[in-house]
Formats: structure tokens, C-alpha cells, sequence
């Protein structure tokens, strides 16, 4: 029982951890390349962004310890449902530097797409197991369905600069 305080706070604190190091390594090609992006007028202002994903990673690392704790921990039943969590966190942190780091529009949309498809897998996958979990998760969707949309709008709107063939 003692340690359980160390598991919740770890597995909370988990997803923050890639979150951070996205935003650290990439924080400067945001106002050098973003910004000159064509945006849709539904965009969210850059200021929400820390706060919604100081929450969504709040939400989600603490629905993923009630997963783990609801399954006995590192157990054969647990396989499948952190399984596919650890994946979709995987997509979820590489998505910045493809997106701002390498500037590969087209891969940041690939990525976010397989993530949506693995973020839906693990909430249905956590259905039966804890339904706060569960809710946990439902404003995570929200937020990818949104990313989504506005990385397809971004995507469509700025074509990629191909390289001038050299001769």
C-alpha cells in the first residue's frame, strides 16, 4: 500500500515526460516555421496547448494506472490493453518531431491517423476493465479528432516545397 502512491504519480506522470521532451527539442521551429503556416481560422491559439495537454497527459497517465492496478499489475492481462497505450504514446510523441522537427507534413498525417486507430483500440480495449479509465480517455479523443482535422487542413493547405532538381 505504501508504494502505490509511487506507481499512481509514475504512471501520471509518464506521458508528460515525451510531451516535454517533444516540446523542448522542437520549441524553436515553432515561431521560425509554424507560424507562416497557413492555418485554418479554427485553429486553437498556441497558449492552449500546454495547458490541454498538461491535462490530456494528466487524464491519460492516471487512467493507465487504474488499468495497471485494475489488472494486477505487469500481468498476461495486461498485455494487449498497455500495450496498445504504449504504442498510441509512442505515436503520440513522435508526432512532433515529424511534424515540427522534420517539417514532413505528410508523415505527421500518417502518424496521427495510426494514432487515432491505436488511441480507439485502447480505450475499447480498457472498456471492460475500469469505465473511469474509460472517461478518462473520452476528452484525449476529442482533442486527437481536432489534431487531426487540423493536421489533414495544414497538410492539404501547404503544399511541400520539392527540391529543385540540379543539372
Amino acid at each position: 500500500q505504501g508504494k502505490m502512491w509511487a506507481y499512481t504519480v509514475g504512471f501520471t506522470v509518464l506521458p508528460h515526460v515525451g510531451g516535454f521532451l517533444g516540446w523542448f527539442i522542437n520549441r524553436k521551429e515553432i515561431p521560425a516555421w509554424y507560424e507562416k503556416l497557413k492555418k485554418p481560422s479554427w485553429c486553437p491559439s498556441r497558449k492552449i496547448f500546454p495547458f490541454a495537454w498538461t491535462v490530456l497527459y494528466t487524464g491519460m497517465g492516471y487512467a493507465s494506472y487504474l488499468i495497471w492496478n485494475d489488472l494486477g499489475g505487469c500481468s498476461s492481462k495486461a498485455v494487449v490493453p498497455l500495450g496498445l497505450y504504449g504504442a498510441q504514446l509512442a505515436l503520440n510523441w513522435a508526432w512532433p518531431p515529424v511534424f515540427f522537427g522534420a517539417r514532413n507534413l505528410k508523415m505527421a498525417l500518417i502518424d496521427v491517423l495510426c494514432l487515432d486507430g491505436l488511441a480507439i483500440g485502447t480505450v475499447c480495449s480498457w472498456y471492460r476493465i475500469n469505465k473511469v479509465a474509460t472517461l478518462l480517455m473520452l476528452p484525449y479523443l476529442g482533442w486527437l479528432a481536432m489534431a487531426t482535422c487540423l493536421t489533414i487542413r495544414i497538410w492539404k493547405d501547404n503544399p511541400e516545397q520539392k527540391p529543385a532538381k540540379s543539372e
